[in-house]
This record gives structure tokens, C-alpha cells and sequence, in this order.
């Protein structure tokens, strides 16, 4: 296949892919008392009794943290920096495909890591400011593939990323960043 063509099909399998992960990221209803988080369990959205706290609430709460900060740094930061996703930078399409993939899995998974939060007693004292945070980049992975995306977009999710470090630590949390694999990007598509 020539490299325009195959180039052409990449990137038309990227923005479907986007598009894709955007949906369900976005059409999430905020008044729904129960929701389901990345491995598949029901999470009430505040814990009334201790029959409404999430099993395992810290340790989804790390996981699903850690894997938005690693997809932020990897296909968000680091291109950010390197100049990437600047008008008539090399790989800037790819850049762009892979940006808005990663803005909608980082919103994605901040948001079930708010909701791993509502579950834990300790956890749940700091959701009300993770929340006004982490609703502030919903409109991020539409301004990168729309290449509109501005510096101060790319400042406010590392600012998210390292507030969302900060409570974790506070709590006795360790977030590091790690990078998701393409199948945990798919599993949230079809999830």
C-alpha cells in the first residue's frame, strides 16, 4: 500500500478510535447513583454505610489515577513539550490522533478514580475538589483533535494530573505514572 494511502487509513482508524473513546467518556450521567469503574464494579457515588464503601476503594482509586497520569505524560506532556502538536511540526497528525486518545482516556479514568474516591470514608473528603478539577478538562480531547488545544489546556491537565498526586499522597497513596497498554485504551472503548 503507497504511504499516502496507508498514512490516509491510519488516520482514519485513529479518529474513529477517538471518536470511539469519546462517546462514552462524555455521555456519562452525573446523577445516576450507581456507576461502573475500570474493572467492572458497581460503585455507589457516596459512601452512606459501610455496605455502600467500595471494596478495594484506595487501590482502584491509585490504579485508575495511575494509569491517567501515565497516558497524560506519554501522549499529552511529553509531545506538548517537545513542540509536536504546533502547526507544521513532524508527526503532528499522529500527535493529534494520539492526544485527543489519551485527553478522553485521562478524563475517563480521573473520573472513575473520583468515583474509586467516593467510595473510601478518607478518600471522600477531598472528591469535591477533584471533581470541579477533573470536569475542567472534559472538553480536551475535542480541542486536540480539533488542533485548537492551547498551552494553557495542556498546563491545566498536568495541573489535574499532579493535584490528583498531591491528594493521593496526602492520604498515603502512591500515584506514579503508568502508561496504559493499547488493549486497557480498548477495553475502555468497548466498556
Amino acid at each position: 500500500m503507497p504511504t499516502n494511502a496507508r498514512f490516509r487509513t491510519m488516520l482514519a482508524a485513529g479518529t474513529l478510535a477517538a471518536s470511539l473513546l469519546v462517546l462514552p467518556a462524555c455521555s456519562s450521567s452525573s446523577s445516576t447513583k450507581n456507576s461502573v469503574n475500570a474493572v467492572g464494579a458497581a460503585v455507589n457515588a457516596t459512601p452512606t454505610s459501610s455496605a455502600d464503601r467500595v471494596k478495594f476503594a484506595k487501590t482502584k482509586f491509585v490504579a485508575n489515577a495511575s494509569l491517567a497520569a501515565g497516558a497524560a505524560y506519554q501522549w499529552l506532556y511529553k509531545p506538548f513539550k517537545a513542540g509536536t502538536f504546533k502547526s507544521g511540526a513532524k508527526g503532528r497528525t499522529l500527535a493529534l490522533v494520539k492526544g485527543g486518545l489519551a485527553g478522553a482516556f485521562t478524563y475517563n479514568r480521573l473520573k472513575a478514580a473520583l468515583n474509586d474516591a467516593k467510595g473510601d470514608p478518607t478518600l471522600s473528603k477531598a472528591t469535591d475538589a477533584l471533581s470541579s478539577s477533573i470536569e475542567s478538562i472534559k472538553n480536551l480531547p475535542s480541542k486536540i483533535k480539533g488542533g485548537s488545544a492551547t498551552d494553557a489546556d495542556f498546563n491545566q491537565v498536568q495541573s489535574v494530573v499532579d493535584g490528583v498526586k498531591k491528594t493521593a499522597s496526602q492520604n498515603g497513596l502512591s500515584v506514579t505514572d503508568q502508561v496504559p497498554s493499547a488493549s486497557q485504551l480498548t477495553q475502555m472503548v468497548t466498556s
